[in-house]
């Protein structure tokens, strides 16, 4: 559900107001979820930390994304830990969401905060979280001490506190610092000029490419339709069963099928390739003739 500007205040209260969950009926409910898809205990589980999510969404307002979003944001964060939570490993919920509600709150922020994507690797989140305090602690201590930094030797110290690679702090620094501009902007007032657009290079395939691309395509899978038509029925139904569909399933259902052992599906399916790539194999030599 989309959240309007007037819906975190209601939100925030209704959470305030949600029960407190103990030990033993937060199991219970992760345990009903889990093993019976218990819609209702979901519910009061997410309900019941809703709280939790606000107060984390909370703490990234200052890089200017709107409260109602990044509440939302935190709420899918806090479905994504129900849903992925295993009570059996003995850790409170609330522990296990803190993470899945973090990480969606970032997520968002970095994907917003510039129309630029300024990264989502490990180290590239600790920097865009972390480079200004970290730069203004290792400023006073250089203050304190009567040091002074140059550009380079700061950079190598947040590289060494955060952890991460001296290029990515100098990356990160360089896209903190600057602003958006559109590539529709002209480089100069002069009529002649011409925007930004213009200058980037166009990188999409060519004709050329793809018009060879979709003959290769067609001869590979005239090659494969061809390979498996060397397969006998009961090999073809293997190949297709594992290879071909979307979720493959798995020796012990398709031996349950046949009425053969796991084992003996194995083997009829390393057979199946073995013949399917010798015909490939053929085929790959008589084009190479052709060609020379």
């Amino acid at each position: 559900m989309a959240l309007d500007g007037s819906v975190d205040l209601t939100m925030s209260r209704r959470a305030m107001k949600a029960e407190l969950l103990d030990a033993e009926t937060e199991l219970r409910l992760a345990y009903a979820w889990r093993d019976q898809r218990d819609e209702a205990a979901l519910h009061r589980l997410i309900t019941a930390y809703m709280r939790l999510a606000i107060s984390m969404a909370s703490k990234f307002k200052r890089y200017g994304a709107p409260m109602n979003d990044l509440i939302q944001e935190a709420g899918l964060g806090l479905m994504k830990a129900a849903d992925k939570f295993d009570p059996d490993r003995g850790v409170r919920f609330s522990t296990y969401a803190v993470w899945w509600i973090k990480a969606s709150i970032q997520d968002y922020v970095m994907r917003n905060w510039s129309m630029v994507r300024t990264g989502s690797t490990s180290s590239q989140k600790a920097l865009f979280f972390n480079l200004k305090r970290v730069q203004a602690k290792i400023e006073r201590e250089a203050q304190s001490n009567g040091e002074t930094l140059d550009g380079h030797q700061m950079r190598q110290k947040i590289a060494t506190e955060i952890g991460v690679p001296l290029a990515d702090v100098e990356m990160m620094e360089g896209r903190l610092s600057g602003s958006d501009y559109s590539l529709n902007a002209m480089q100069s007032s002069d009529e002649d000029g011409r925007e930004w657009m213009e200058t980037l290079e166009d990188d999409s395939a060519q004709a050329d490419e793809i018009v060879e691309d979709r003959h290769d395509r067609a001869k590979i899978r005239e090659w494969l339709a061809d390979a498996l038509a060397a397969l006998n029925e009961r090999e073809r139904f293997i190949v297709r069963e594992r290879k071909l569909r979307e979720e493959p399933r798995t020796l012990e259902s398709l031996g349950e099928e046949l009425g053969l052992s796991k084992e003996r599906v194995r083997q009829l399916e390393a057979a199946a390739f073995a013949k399917m790539r010798k015909r490939l194999e053929t085929a790959s030599k008589e084009v190479h003739a052709f060609l020379v």
